[in-house]
């Protein structure tokens, strides 16, 4: 009888609806990098800051996350790419985080830690070097919300998509590109995250802790179909600081 999952993280490529394919294109979009410093706030277990090293001769980066299970995953995936000599990941408090400006400042789903977008891209320009460009990962209300996504989301933490760009804009810098993730990112976003749950049910259907590792899988795909699947979206903000 293996220990109750802490998380929903194993399935997960990345920590936020984004496809194999269209993280490439993201990368792209930052570019040139050789040479760069990229760092990456709130990086999770860092697969994007990964690739991005992998895929830019010379360039180095630093990954900063408080999540012990998230750091200790990526510092394996480093070694097993053999990028030890030029990745690093911190596990720190990322507002507090103390780092020269950055050529590339990379921060996903991680707004709320700054209270929200604005105060995200304030504290982003803030670690980068004029000119240099951020990759910004944020949700949006793509359709009304109904009850169950705003007790989720309360309608304060997001703006329609216009008015993050509006936001990005005023707070000093130009948008290079902006993507949005798909229907299908996002099912396959959501089926993952309560994969790792249910495969554990399914080998442990006795453990003292079923009870509640369904709860908590049945709550989050609740909130999902019958609460923000209709309405909220993501995007990925590729800005060049002013």
């Amino acid at each position: 009888m293996t220990a109750a999952p802490a998380n929903g993280h194993a399935y997960l490529d990345f920590n936020s609806p984004l496809s194999d394919s269209k993280s490439y294109d993201l990368i792209a979009t930052l570019g040139p990098l050789e040479g760069s410093t990229v760092v990456d706030y709130g990086c999770g277990w860092a697969e994007l800051l990964l690739r991005t090293i992998s895929h830019a001769p010379g360039a180095t980066g630093l990954g900063v996350d408080d999540d012990e299970y998230a750091i200790d995953r990526g510092t394996a995936n480093i070694a097993a790419r053999g990028l030890g000599g030029r990745v690093r990941l911190e596990r720190a408090d990322v507002t507090a985080w103390a780092a020269e400006p950055a050529d590339v400042v990379v921060s996903i789903g991680a707004s709320h830690a700054w209270g929200g977008t604005r105060g995200a891209l304030e504290a982003m320009r803030a670690r980068l070097k004029p000119g240099g460009r951020l990759l910004l990962g944020d949700g949006f209300w793509e359709g009304e919300p109904n009850a169950r996504a705003l007790d989720i989301f309360p309608r304060a933490e997001f703006s329609a998509l216009d008015g993050l760009v509006d936001q990005a804009l005023e707070s000093g810098y130009r948008l290079l590109n902006l993507a949005t993730a798909t229907r299908d990112e996002w099912d396959s976003f959501e089926s993952r995250w309560c994969a790792g749950r249910e495969r554990w049910l399914s080998a442990n259907p006795d453990h003292p802790e079923a009870a509640e590792v369904a709860r908590v899988v049945d709550d989050h795909r609740d909130g999902w179909l019958k609460g923000y699947r209709a309405s909220l979206g993501f995007a990925y903000l590729t800005l060049v600081r002013r």
